[in-house]
């Protein structure tokens, strides 16, 4: 999309004083009061987590205007704002904010009883933001300032036996800076072999997490998949430009051109400064790369995929889309009651349009490669092509997420007026629907074949279960295989071994957010 987008964070302020007893809630500007909290008691907030528990509560269920702005209608930011009861925000039942959150989130219920919030969360160090908008690799202050190893681990079976392998690495980290990449098994760390699966509470499990997730160095033995040799590599935490695509080649299938694509994450296409980033140059180029090869197929990968910012799904969209989708609605958005009555007061957009002219492509089909690791803004690229044209999802159902957020920070003036950050709400604002009104896919969208996912087959590579049946798609316009016993037969000798997907959770970001919106809301 040829748009312009700045990032915002909405500040929110709280002066810590006393007026009769009550909160003041203000504008740096300003000297106009709230009369109570919100929940028709009085409270006094005392501690910086009570002004969080606080404006939280009151950005997610009172309203996000704050007392610097003369307005009789509240504006509730919470997507299901009107299932909660009122609670009282600094009660000490709740220790923490995320406390406090974690109960708003149980009443979150659809139809049915089961809550639908097992998204909403704070950030207390503001690092995600910068990660999503800037393409900076986040950091992780429990460990230390330094960064990440920038890679993803995960176990896998052949069926008797558990192994370690690397899911991934960026190409611009420490550990993709040393070649480090799919289907590479790690055999030890810092010397230590006993890193065997024993469960995902288990001691080598735990020692394996506490190693690559959460420490500044370490050493690992390494089998390279390419080439079946060992050797040790000492990877030290680092920042660094993140690079979403983790490979891409050309296939010849049927004498059809097919682009191929590994894509980890929806780092925004225009950063806070509103300058184009490091991950539109790289698939502007990508595109213009397929384009010239005559790609008449695509395959997307996001297998490892937990989604980032809706501006880089709208990019994909209007790239992908054929030139009959031009100008037609891309999805819609969801709000609440409150919010939808006041769209025009608080600047929001009910849809998003594909643009004029889409990216010149005529694709016969576009494939994803999903797992339960597809979630959010990947759920939104693909679900936002379906009425447009012909998608196909091999591997296994998405996450899960048809809704998303509006990033709002929270801080606190003190009586001297000095700003302290206190963190980033993300808590579910809105959901999305694709121009035919589909949505609402909490339990995931399920593959049109389910394949596996074989941690040791490299990128790209044909042995690759799910390329395999998307090859036989293009080719015969079937994921039937007509030869299954010989598949089955050269997957035994290959010594194929599948992910075991539960078996380490990924520390990484899980959602989408619509920094555009934001930086309406404020205006």
């Amino acid at each position: 999309m040829n748009r312009s987008f700045t990032s915002v964070a909405l500040r929110v302020a709280l002066v810590s004083a006393f007026c009769s007893s009550m909160f003041v809630a203000c504008r740096k500007d300003t000297k106009s009061s709230q009369d109570n909290n919100g929940t028709g008691t009085t409270t006094t907030a005392v501690t910086d987590e009570d002004s969080l528990k606080y404006l939280m509560y009151r950005t997610m269920q009172v309203t996000y205007v704050d007392g610097g702005r003369n307005t009789t209608t509240t504006l509730p930011t919470y997507y299901w704002y009107s299932n909660v009861p009122t609670l009282d925000p600094v009660s000490s039942t709740y220790v923490t904010a995320e406390d406090l959150l974690t109960v708003m989130k149980t009443y979150s219920k659809g139809t049915g009883s089961t809550a639908l919030d097992r998204y909403s969360f704070l950030d207390r160090t503001g690092d995600l933001s910068t990660a999503l908008q800037d393409g900076v690799s986040e950091v992780n202050p429990k460990v230390s300032a330094t960064g990440s190893y920038g890679m993803e681990v995960s176990y896998a079976s052949d069926g008797t036996k558990t192994y370690l392998y690397i899911l991934y690495a960026d190409k611009n980290s420490p550990a993709g800076l040393q070649g480090l990449t799919r289907g590479d098994e790690i055999t030890a760390i810092n010397g230590d072999t006993a890193i065997s699966y024993d469960g995902s509470t288990g001691a080598h499990t735990t020692k394996v997490i506490n190693a690559i997730y959460k420490s500044t160095s370490v050493t690992l033995k390494v089998t390279k998949g390419t080439t079946n040799t060992s050797d040790t590599y000492t990877i030290n935490a680092g920042s660094y430009n993140i690079n979403p695509v983790l490979f891409d080649t050309t296939f010849t299938v049927g004498g059809q051109k097919v682009g191929y694509f590994v894509f980890y994450t929806y780092t925004s296409t225009v950063n806070t400064k509103g300058a184009y980033t490091n991950t539109k140059t790289v698939l502007d180029a990508l595109f213009s790369k397929f384009k010239s090869a005559g790609v008449t197929n695509m395959i997307i990968d996001l297998r490892y995929n937990g989604g980032g910012s809706v501006t880089t799904a709208e990019y994909l969209d209007s790239v992908l889309a054929p030139a009959a989708a031009a100008g037609k609605p891309m999805y819609y958005y969801l709000y609440n009651d409150k919010l939808t009555t006041n769209m025009s007061y608080a600047g929001l957009e009910s849809s998003v349009n594909f643009p004029a002219s889409t990216g010149g492509f005529s694709l016969n089909n576009v494939f994803f490669i999903t797992t339960k690791n597809t979630a959010s803004a990947s759920e939104l690229t693909l679900n936002n092509l379906k009425p447009y044209m012909n998608v196909k999802l091999v591997g296994d159902s998405t996450y899960g997420k048809p809704v998303g957020f509006i990033t709002f920070t929270i801080s606190k003036y003190d009586s001297t007026h000095t700003e302290k950050y206190l963190a980033d709400l993300y808590a579910i604002n809105f959901a999305t629907e694709n121009a035919n009104h589909t949505g609402g896919y909490f339990s995931g969208i399920a593959p049109d074949q389910q394949a596996n996912d074989y941690i040791n087959v490299p990128w790209g590579n044909s042995h690759d279960d799910n390329l395999d049946y998307i090859f036989n798609y293009i080719s015969n316009g079937s994921f039937t295989r007509t030869s299954a016993s010989a598949r089955l037969a050269t997957q035994s000798a290959l010594n194929l071994r599948a992910s075991l997907p539960t078996s380490i959770a990924s520390p990484r970001f899980n959602g989408m957010v619509d920094y555009r919106l934001g930086k309406r809301l404020k205006n």
